[in-house]
């Protein structure tokens, strides 16, 4: 029995489209895998490029966003970026990648028209990446988690705002063309739109992490009197929080989505592997250990799949769905790990190995449990609301 995905809910266009980004990841981008361009800061702008003209020729590029504009619900949106996820290299190939994703849900909700003309246009076209500059360092006592303790600064000086501070795990920066700088002014939290590269942001080095699959990697950036028009502001000042949430449940949601498609090849690469492996005299998958392994990782799959669907209704009915993505990330993100390491473990030494994409799915996972909050910041959050919830119904 291999995992298979409930298609039973979905649309027509979705399925229709889900099919045949599978059928390109699977088929085109699969092989690109081996390829020498994927380095440990992430794919190559030109092999990201090379990928993306594919996907354009196959009509398969950014295919949650539809002719004219429209957005594919987050059900629908479900069905697609799993599929985009069965290999590392798919959501960068299909222009459905983090950050860039996310950024394009929140400027097609939040921008000007002539802002998403501007930025939000090429990057549907797959022509502009984007980076979002959020977190800071923390031996600059900077925001993390916690995005009140945030200190890049921004202030008026004409028609012009003046950024200072610096940022860190800046997904994506070397080579956007886009960056949403997140400062506070005396009003509170503000976002801007800024045009990439400019000389007063510096990139201090791109660090080495765990994981290899988004362009440009991950960097430390200095902020120097940055000027930026009053126009690029993305709604008012003291308003950035409250645009950051409109980001932040369906970008939490599209990293389950991309992740689990992930974790399905990876799987399907371990039971093949334990079913044509000898040891013992028989298959390793009739070693009830490693057979017990594998059925767990069905459990775990199609847990994961389940709690995205749940929580892509919740966010279809126009709520923010905070609680409800915050409960999805912990659950899928751990279900998940539980799955690449057993995908490892069945494999043995060549599980450890490059000759599979098994090790890197480990890696990507790994520090899936970190990004959009790790799982401890996600239960404290969701044990807040318990007790505000508790208050609540006392009377309190």
């Amino acid at each position: 029995m291999s995992f298979t995905l409930d298609n039973t809910r979905m649309t027509d266009r979705a399925l229709d489209i889900a099919n045949r980004v599978e059928t390109f990841v699977r088929e085109t981008i699969a092989p690109y895998e081996k390829d020498t361009r994927k380095t440990s800061h992430g794919p190559t702008d030109a092999l990201a490029n090379e990928m993306k003209t594919k996907a354009r020729d196959a009509g398969v590029l950014t295919p949650h966003i539809l002719e004219g504009g429209d957005h594919l619900t987050h059900l629908e949106t479900a069905a697609v970026l799993i599929r985009s996820g069965l290999s590392p290299l798919g959501p960068v190939a299909c222009n459905v990648a983090a950050p860039d994703e996310g950024n394009m849900y929140l400027l097609g909700k939040q921008a000007s028209p002539e802002l998403k003309e501007r930025f939000l246009e090429p990057m549907v076209r797959g022509e502009m990446r984007s980076a979002f500059f959020m977190t800071e360092p923390a031996e600059d006592g900077g925001a993390g988690s916690d995005p009140m303790m945030m200190q890049t600064t921004c202030k008026m000086d004409g028609n012009h705002w003046v950024i200072n501070g610096r940022k860190t795990y800046i997904t994506g920066a070397e080579g956007a063309g886009l960056g949403i700088v997140m400062a506070k002014s005396d009003d509170g939290a503000c976002m801007f739109l800024v045009d990439l590269p400019d000389p007063a942001i510096r990139i201090e080095r791109v660090m080495d992490t765990i994981d290899s699959s988004m362009p440009g990697g991950h960097a430390v950036i200095s902020i120097d009197n940055l000027r930026v028009p009053a126009s690029q502001m993305l709604g008012q000042s003291g308003e950035g929080f409250r645009y950051a949430q409109v980001r932040l449940s369906p970008a939490r949601l599209t990293h389950c989505m991309r992740w689990l498609g992930a974790c399905i090849r990876a799987n399907e690469i371990a039971s093949d592997y334990a079913n044509r492996r000898m040891a013992f005299g028989k298959p390793l998958v009739d070693h009830e250990g490693v057979g017990f392994m594998l059925a767990e990782n069905l459990i775990d799959l199609k847990q994961a799949e389940l709690m995205i669907y749940w929580c892509a209704d919740i966010l279809d009915t126009g709520v923010l769905g905070t609680a409800e993505s915050s409960m999805t990330k912990v659950a899928v993100s751990e279900a998940l790990m539980r799955v690449a390491d057993r995908c490892v473990q069945v494999m043995g030494g060549q599980g450890v190995t490059g000759d599979t994409i098994v090790e890197q799915v480990f890696r990507e996972i790994r520090a899936f449990r970190i990004y959009d909050g790790p799982t401890e910041v996600h239960k404290w959050s969701l044990a807040k609301k318990i007790k505000r919830d508790w208050k609540k119904a006392q009377g309190l």
